[in-house]
């Protein structure tokens, strides 16, 4: 038995939010990439052909999650939320981040338009990202790639930037509380603040640990939040495009999730 193989990716995104792979294309990804798990976790959504909380679908374990990003006052993080089961509030709010979505992207979409003189051929819509848009613009014949879309242009400090109307922290905690099997904080050392974000963590029932940052980050300091917060550890690797188990759980890592995750319900025709 292969005891380093990692059988659990929770965090990766389909062409419902940002990411470049449809769900039955997210699904083969996993088989390839030999996972028994993934979790489909698009922004500020929750995918509408997961048909339960979690679904097996072609030997692979499908979780039914979202990343939903919240306002803690100082800086905006990103909560992940696990096997979610729908409620009116929790749609509700989905609905209001959609329209706000829409609305920013094509605000987003006329200055950098009327800033580059381009079409960029992209049609405002619900989940509606900024990759969307800085893919575009790599596409476009402006002399932009996708990272100097965001450098230069769309990144926060950009001249085209447009900020959104998120869900604040509380809420955004009890929504998820309400609808999920267990909720997380996403990527700890991506935040300017990651003392503040750690303990958000704390108040909640994971936090995650496996994540491709592309850099040194003290894995042992959310290992001791964890221990001492009783926290889960999750992982994996916050696909956009199409590489799946660049991060995530063993079967030994996993296990205390699984616990918490509900049975697969065989669904091959939703997913």
């Amino acid at each position: 038995m292969d005891t380093d193989r990692i059988v659990a990716d929770l965090h990766a995104h389909t062409t419902v939010s940002d990411g470049t792979m449809t769900a039955d294309e997210l699904v083969d990804a996993a088989g390839d990439a030999d996972l028994d798990w993934v979790a489909i976790t698009d922004h500020d959504r929750v995918h509408p052909a997961v048909g339960a909380p979690v679904v097996e679908r072609d030997g692979v374990r499908v979780v039914r999650g979202i990343e939903l990003r919240v306002d803690a006052g100082s800086e905006r993080l990103d909560l992940l939320g696990y096997a979610v089961e729908r409620t009116d509030a929790l749609d509700a709010e989905i609905e209001r981040l959609q329209t706000d979505r829409e609305e920013r992207g094509a605000a987003i979409l006329d200055a950098v338009e009327d800033r580059l003189g381009v079409d960029l051929g992209v049609e405002p819509r619900p989940g509606l990202g900024r990759p969307h848009i800085a893919r575009a613009i790599d596409e476009s014949p402006a002399p932009y790639d996708y990272a100097g879309a965001f450098d230069e242009l769309i990144g926060n400090d950009g001249p085209c930037y447009v900020a959104r109307e998120v869900t604040g922290l509380e809420r955004g905690v009890d929504l998820l509380r309400d609808a999920c099997a267990l909720v997380g904080l996403a990527h700890p050392f991506r935040y300017d603040d990651v003392d503040a974000a750690l303990d958000v963590a704390r108040e909640l029932d994971a936090v995650e640990r496996f994540y491709p940052y592309g850099r040194a980050v003290d894995d042992a300091r959310v290992e001791r939040v964890a221990a001492e917060s009783d926290l889960l550890l999750t992982g994996g690797t916050d696909a956009h495009e199409r590489t799946l188990a660049e991060a995530g759980l063993t079967a030994e890592a996993f296990a205390p999730v699984r616990e918490r995750l509900p049975e697969p319900v065989s669904d091959p025709d939703t997913v």
